[in-house]
């Protein structure tokens, strides 16, 4: 997994690199600049003549960037480059690299003003080198009329670090930013890059090594991570050669409810696509004459129900009859809240000691009840969008949003619970204080019933003796490449919640012959 830091974090790591350990800025300027170098030379091919306008910043962003200058220049490039300010305000290693390409017989063009900013017509790409990670707020003045003008350029803009006009923590945005094709991070990924609308705005993000210490990253113990396809690999199960059905995990769905039995159906149909052996989907008796016909492979088991067809607080004898039957429960797609409904999904919390994943109207049972959640009996893997989380919590929307990694990392511990953001990305915190942001998926998969595949393939992978942690990060990540998958075949705007599911064998097929 790759460590992802805020910026505060990040100068920790190279204050630590520079001032205990010896290595000198400069160094890891050097290697910063020679990385963005070696990606230029990726986007834009042999670089011989080709016109570069690089736009440098008075602090180590723009140190950066003469570094870039430097070997740009020892390449047969045709380089203009522009300081914003004077260089008589340049201070430590970005001075050093300011004199060593003045030593070149290169001209570095001071700009005051608008008026001075170059005609770029000609221009093949540009480098924004200005601000790196220490914008908050709007930029304003004539730094925002800079990166306007690179942004109304036709060539193409790469970002050194973090697109100027960017804040590197939240990935927002509140003025210029920097609309770069490729953005060249430093060692580690920032959070920003990873999240809208900075992400937008980034471009492809390519982290670089600049030579800091593996042991620096390790020692600062980085508490949140981007999830990588071989990650996932070491977490999915093998199936024996010898496999049978109840083998392979048993999964209880409780869902449905007149008007949503698609949801109870992509679950309990996702449930056995992620690879369990049997499902058994528990649901209003009304309802169960559709589910025998709409349902082939998973069994069912209809279970009594209210005046409005939601599972009623009688369902308990009958869910105790398959408790012993099932490894895990996914409760809630389509679940309907009827207060008796309610009252049932408490007591499946309180007294079921088995693994659960709650979604959907199962979450909303929780409204202003956290602790239902914490004092659960067996592990819970939640799986709300912000509105169900808001819900639970009593936090605003607009605030989960702004911060979904810390809030994640606050309330899995709080709710003693695997939490799972649904967002984009997604992001999934366990007790412990890790947070994983996912790397697949989507604009495509914002359709309904999505959400009730993602519980389903979470369910599933729990069913095969995978941790609550574990099948949470493992299914979001089948779930988004899923939906990769099912938005190449069908298009981002064509697809639908079935697509999803349809294609999770060919998502599983990516760790498995």
């Amino acid at each position: 997994m790759l460590p992802v830091v805020k910026a505060s974090e990040m100068a920790e790591m190279d204050r630590k690199t520079i001032q205990e350990l010896g290595i000198p800025g400069i160094t890891l300027m050097e290697n910063a600049g020679l990385g963005v170098v070696r990606e230029i030379e990726r986007i834009s091919g042999c670089l011989r003549n080709k016109c570069i306008l690089i736009f440098c910043g008075k602090g180590n962003n723009g140190g950066d960037g003469y570094v870039v200058a430097r070997h740009l220049l020892n390449r047969g490039a045709n380089v203009e480059t522009y300081l914003i300010g004077e260089k008589a305000q340049l201070k430590g290693d970005a001075l050093i690299n300011c004199q060593i390409l003045e030593s070149m017989r290169h001209r570095i063009i001071e700009i005051a003003t608008v008026e001075q900013l170059p005609d770029a017509k000609d221009a093949d790409l540009l480098v924004d080198g200005l601000l790196g990670t220490g914008v908050i707020g709007p930029v304003k003045g004539l730094m925002a009329d800079v990166i306007k003008f690179m942004n109304n350029c036709n060539a193409p803009v790469v970002a050194i670090d973090l697109p100027s006009g960017m804040e590197a923590d939240t990935g927002a945005v509140k003025g210029e930013c920097i609309r770069a094709v490729c953005t060249v991070t430093m060692a580690l990924l920032k959070r920003g890059l990873l999240f809208s609308p900075g992400r937008e705005f980034a471009g492809k993000v390519v982290p670089v090594d600049i030579s800091m210490p593996l042991f620096v990253i390790k020692e600062s113990k980085p508490g949140t991570f981007l999830i990588e396809r071989r990650d996932v690999a070491q977490m999915l199960p093998d199936r024996a050669p010898n496999a049978y059905k109840n083998a392979c995990g048993c999964a209880l769905a409780l869902a449905g409810s007149v008007g949503l039995s698609g949801a109870a159906a992509l679950t309990s149909l996702a449930i056995l696509r992620a690879g369990a052996g049997m499902a058994i989907l528990g649901t209003p008796e009304s309802l169960n004459p559709i589910y025998e016909q709409k349902l082939t492979e998973v069994m069912t088991k209809p279970l009594p129900e209210t005046e409005n067809h939601t599972l009623s607080l009688a369902a308990k004898t009958g869910i105790e009859e398959l408790l012993d039957w099932a490894d895990v429960l996914a409760v809630g797609p389509g679940l309907g809240s009827h207060e008796q409904t309610t009252r049932l999904v408490h007591w499946i919390l309180k007294s079921v000691n088995k693994p659960i994943v709650l979604d959907a109207d199962g979450l909303n049972a929780c409204k202003g009840n956290m602790a239902v959640i914490r004092e659960a009996s067996g592990s819970v893997v939640l799986t709300p969008h912000p509105g169900e989380l808001s819900r639970i919590i009593g936090l605003a929307i607009k605030d989960i949003i702004t911060d979904p990694i810390e809030i994640a990392r606050k309330y899995a511990r709080e709710l003693n619970a695997v939490l799972v953001i649904k967002g984009a990305p997604t992001v999934t915190a366990s007790p412990d204080g890790e947070v994983i942001i996912n790397s697949t998926g989507n604009a495509g998969m914002a359709t309904a019933g999505s959400g009730d595949v993602l519980t389903g393939i979470i369910a599933g992978l729990l069913a095969q003796g995978m941790s609550t942690k574990s099948a949470a990060i493992a299914g979001v990540y089948l779930h988004g490449a899923a939906g990769d998958i099912a938005a190449r075949k069908r298009t981002q705007a064509g697809m639908i919640a079935g697509d999803i599911l349809d294609a999770i064998p060919r998502a599983l097929k990516l760790f498995h012959s």
